[in-house]
């Protein structure tokens, strides 16, 4: 089920809500979980099981390390909850990619599994890793209740695709929490301007990119255009889902930290991995990078650790060898800031800066969308003109015309500007009518959008 289906927003959210708000206190864990089961159930029906067998897994062996902490059997129990959980991953997401990358090496022709993937198994995955880790580490005690914790791994607005919530962030939310009016009007409101960006911008840059991609002529401005389309594509579709989850986990009396902080305006790549995914690049870094030795070991030992990182985050991103070069772009760049790169970019312009990621950002997300590595070898042939395409062509010029007041507006609402423009205007005399009455156009043009259209995608469903 997804947040920006008609079935969401006009049966299960107001029927959800309607019950959470009317049962006490003591109920609301209960019927939140069950919602969260049916939410899931509605697109997995097939793995609420495996599901509810992960949360159970991490709940017993919470409980068994913090009864042994300070002994080694503490030690021994988080290996084989560490261990447990990734093998779970492991089968359903890696199998099949292991299994195909040792026939193409070997020229073998072992099986293939044809395992379907768990939709949210890499987010709820990586929250279980992180309650155990923290659990051992002692920055939290276990929770003695099997359905406080089911609801913080399960929680529907958070399951599907973060942001990935880390247990000591909502451990006292799960025991108590009230709604407030301000939380209500401040949840909804985000809730309705991620499902703005969501609908609004990154349907149709969607939409745009995949005419792009299906259009019989091949130019390098047309790649181009394809790359960029898909750039801000994701960027909304993504950042718009997690707007969507930040705003009905306040409604339901929960704050979850932000995931997402104007990437597109970064100057380098290090600037941008702290603005996109926050959630995921800070659990990495607490729960790979610094246990490896971080910055603490040496130069040499940093950049090996950034690499093992990104090797780390491009696999967790898909099991396909494009999203591993994805992930080694990256790594290469954040190694070459490391070394010179950033002190060269601080005595340049900022508008080489700007540039310099937004480059990086396109040519990097052209692999993340590419058909393996041999479409990601063949969309950058084409973009820096090495297949023997031409620069423009007719088409080029029709989907410049008609698509280019999206992209504008795209460009735009990816700067803090709208938000800038929009807090000055909180403060004219008349904006507490003119609010939600802008609110709710936006809601109804998103529903007018959603009945009639079929193209409704959301990309992080895949991982």
């Amino acid at each position: 089920m997804l947040f920006s289906s008609i079935t969401f927003l006009y049966y299960f959210l107001p029927i959800v809500l309607a019950v959470y708000f009317l049962v006490p206190r003591r109920g609301k864990n209960l019927v939140l979980l069950l919602a969260s089961l049916v939410f899931y159930w509605w697109g997995e029906p097939r793995y609420v099981f495996l599901m509810l067998f992960t949360i159970a897994f991490a709940y017993v062996c919470g409980l068994l390390i913090g009864r042994f902490r300070g002994r080694g059997a503490a030690k021994g129990f988080l290996v084989l909850s560490v261990a447990g959980e990734l093998a779970v991953l492991g089968y359903f997401k890696y199998a099949d990619f292991f299994l195909a990358t040792v026939n193409t090496a070997l020229k073998t022709e072992l099986p293939l599994l044809s395992i379907a993937l768990p939709i949210g198994i890499s987010f709820y995955t990586f929250q279980t890793l992180s309650y155990t880790v923290d659990v051992y580490r002692g920055t939290v005690a276990p929770q003695r209740s099997f359905l406080r914790l089911a609801t913080y791994i399960a929680m529907f607005p958070q399951l599907i695709a973060g942001p990935i919530v880390r247990y000591r962030d909502v451990e006292r939310t799960l025991t108590e929490r009230h709604t407030t009016a301000e939380d209500l009007g401040q949840g909804l409101t985000r809730f309705v301007l991620g499902l703005s960006k969501k609908v609004l911008l990154a349907n149709q840059l969607g939409a745009f990119a995949a005419a792009l991609q299906s259009s019989g002529e091949q130019t390098v401005l047309l790649a181009w255009l394809s790359a960029i389309a898909f750039t801000l594509q994701i960027y909304f579709d993504f950042s718009g889902y997690s707007d969507m989850a930040i705003g009905l986990g306040r409604v339901l009396g929960f704050r979850f930290l932000e995931n997402f902080n104007y990437p597109l305006i970064a100057r380098s790549a290090t600037e941008f991995w702290r603005r996109w995914h926050i959630s995921l690049g800070s659990w990495f870094r607490d729960y790979v990078y610094i246990p490896l030795g971080g910055s603490r070991k040496g130069r040499a030992r940093q950049l090996l650790n950034i690499l093992i990182v990104w090797l780390l985050t491009g696999l967790w991103h898909g099991a396909a060898w494009n999203f591993v070069l994805w992930g080694l772009f990256f790594a290469a760049l954040l190694v070459l800031e490391k070394l010179f790169l950033l002190r060269v970019l601080e005595h340049l312009p900022r508008a080489a800066g700007h540039g310099y990621l937004l480059l990086a950002a396109v040519i990097g997300f052209a692999v993340f969308n590419a058909d393996g590595l041999s479409g990601a070898a063949a969309d950058l042939s084409c973009m820096f003109g090495f297949s023997g395409v031409p620069f423009a062509g007719a088409q080029t010029l029709y989907y410049l015309s008609s698509y280019g007041l999206l992209l504008l507006l795209a460009v735009v609402g990816a700067t803090p500007l709208p938000g800038r423009i929009a807090a000055r205007c909180a403060q004219c005399r008349g904006m507490t009518i003119i609010q939600p009455a802008v609110l709710l156009a936006l809601l109804l043009v998103c529903t007018a959008y959603l009945v009639d259209g079929s193209f409704n995608p959301f990309l992080y469903f895949r991982f």
